[in-house]
């Protein structure tokens, strides 16, 4: 579809269309980066919606068919039994907007990374992508049996009945698909091959839907929302104390979903501000048992979050379960000291709109996986976050902005291609 068609069919639709369509997308991604988007951004955003039933887009993809343009990949496995050669594609987690995070200072920026500068990673996993997406951002290589028995594990978790339940997806009827064939009709247009097929699998309990869909993230929606006592502060811009005791009680009151982890360790996110200076704390647990390597791929892949509504109340649950089964080897890491040479020669990545600063601005590095939706392999980078200059940030010259600038952590001999910052995003 053209772009001028698609925006022709945007038109057309009806509001109550474009809402079904956007509520049947809410199950995206784990944890992006405080981002600031143009109108002229949002409005693409929203044009790209109308065009593809599904658009995963964050966070962080997957195989099936032939790789999307700028996705990363391994190249063919080598003799002897050598890591095969990696691929650094071009597209973050995000190609939207640009990662930044706002704070009065950098020690604002927390987060509970299990990495510190001062440890010794000798190797860590690198993992393919089970996923891969064509043209139409539709999922090739979706395991149905796994994504089945995630949503009967969840659903058990929460103390529903699963024998009693109807397992059901999200195909939509034949009268919303024929209003969907009449809109591209309208500009001339047939609806892409597939565009209809089912994206998750759903269970409704009384109070609750649990729905897991094609990277294995169940989202828990609770209907109606769950009140917390009234002694808690559970709103969108409770202090890191208060989110920290209501995230004591989530983890009892929910104890079901964090039974697999030997020692869940919450994890409040960055703590970053809004450009109104309001600071916002996440509530999401990981495993901190095991090895260091052990505790990032938990930290990075297998997470279970909690999230306020507007009123303070629990309206939503995650639990992300990727599938890591298609792992690629154990590479060695460079250390954060060779990274930062790295990342001062200009081999980065990054979707801020400016080249790294300068090395006086770099405030912070964090070693992690980025492991968003279109990543075709995932593996570790170092993530430096940047004060970016003042024309880039909010108006208040109280706040600071950092920017995110990312260097691959596994040793250069095993990357085809560094990447090298050339002034566009990526």
């Amino acid at each position: 579809m053209k772009p001028e068609q698609l925006s022709d069919a945007l038109n057309h639709l009806p509001d109550d269309l474009l809402q079904e369509a956007e509520q049947s997308r809410q199950r995206r991604h784990r944890r992006p980066g405080w981002q600031r988007w143009g109108a002229l951004a949002a409005c693409l955003a929203l044009a790209a919606l109308a065009g593809s039933r599904l658009l995963p887009w964050q966070t962080t993809p997957r195989p099936g068919d032939s790789p999307r343009p700028g996705s990363s990949g391994p190249s063919q496995p080598q003799p002897g039994g050598q890591l095969p050669l990696l691929t650094i594609g071009g597209e973050s987690t995000n190609s939207r907007g640009f990662e930044g995070y706002l704070a009065l200072d950098i020690s604002e920026l927390g987060g509970a990374n299990p990495w510190t500068e001062e440890a010794e990673v000798a190797s860590l996993p690198v993992y393919q992508n089970p996923l891969t997406y064509n043209e139409q951002h539709q999922a090739q290589g979706a395991d149905w049996e796994q994504m089945r028995a995630l949503l009967l594990r969840v659903a058990g978790e929460l103390g529903l009945d699963t024998d009693a339940l109807t397992v059901t997806d999200n195909a939509p009827d034949e009268s919303y698909q024929q209003a969907i064939r009449d809109k591209f009709a309208a500009v001339g247009d047939a609806v892409p091959e597939g565009y209809f097929d089912p994206t998750a699998l759903t269970i409704q309990g009384e109070g609750v839907q649990v729905e897991v869909d094609q990277t294995l993230t169940a989202t828990i929606r609770f209907e109606p929302p769950v009140a917390l006592p009234p002694e808690l502060n559970f709103t969108h811009y409770a202090s890191r104390e208060e989110k920290k005791a209501a995230a004591d009680w989530l983890a009892e009151r929910y104890s079901g979903l964090l039974s697999g982890m030997e020692k869940p360790v919450l994890d409040q996110g960055m703590g970053d501000r809004n450009i109104y200076s309001q600071q916002s704390f996440d509530v999401e647990y990981y495993d901190g048992a095991g090895s260091l390597e052990e505790q990032m791929v938990s930290y990075s892949f297998y997470r279970t979050a909690f999230y306020c509504d507007d009123n303070g109340e629990l309206f939503l649950a995650r639990v992300y379960a990727p599938d890591l089964s298609q792992k690629l080897g154990d590479y060695p890491i460079i250390t954060a000291e060779a990274a930062r040479e790295l990342l001062l020669a200009g081999h980065y990545a990054t979707s801020v709109p400016c080249a790294l600063p300068g090395e006086e601005s770099i405030a912070k590095v964090e070693l992690v996986y980025r492991a968003g939706t279109y990543e075709q392999v995932w593996l570790p980078y170092y993530r430096f976050l940047a004060e970016l200059p003042k024309e880039l940030g909010p108006a208040d010259p109280a706040l600071k902005d950092y920017g995110a600038y990312y260097v691959p952590a596994v040793e250069g001999k095993y990357i085809a291609n560094m990447p090298t910052y050339d002034g566009g995003f990526n």
